[in-house]
């Protein structure tokens, strides 16, 4: 609600080269409602995104309660790969910050509405297509 009239829609979406000591990371880029819609997650992951992150200005009390956690963990399980969700600190907020890993498991979380930093390692090698190659070729149907 607060980006109306600030952003508008653009025309691709498609993942950033993000350059890292390691090497080079492709990182698709998701932005607070788009966390309902999990076939712009899969276009990112098809376009060669290795890690999803996940932006947010999420508090709105009437929203229930755990549901947007929930999605994240399915994004990065669905996908096979790394979550990161940064959320504001705030009382009221209902998605957390958080990293999740490619099997759904979660690495590492805010537990309080205050600020915090979360650490974790995360190694793209342990990301995978074995699923996703299993999908049904829905053009087919």
């Amino acid at each position: 609600m607060h980006e109306r009239g600030r952003l508008r829609a653009g025309n691709r979406l498609a993942p950033l080269r993000l350059p890292t000591p390691a090497g080079d990371v492709t990182v698709g880029v998701q932005l607070c409602r788009e966390i309902r819609f999990p076939e712009q997650w899969r276009h990112l992951v098809d376009a060669g995104a290795d890690v999803l992150v996940y932006l947010t200005y999420a508090a709105n009390p009437s929203e229930p309660a755990g549901v947007w956690r929930s999605h994240l963990i399915s994004r990065a399980a669905e996908n096979q790969r790394f979550v990161l969700a940064c959320n504001v600190a705030d009382p009221l907020r209902h998605c957390p910050s958080m990293v999740v890993s490619p099997r759904g498991e979660v690495l590492a979380e805010a537990a309080s509405a205050a600020p915090e930093l979360l650490r974790t390692t995360v190694d793209v090698n342990l990301t995978s297509d074995w699923y996703l190659g299993q999908r049904r070729d829905l053009s087919r149907l």
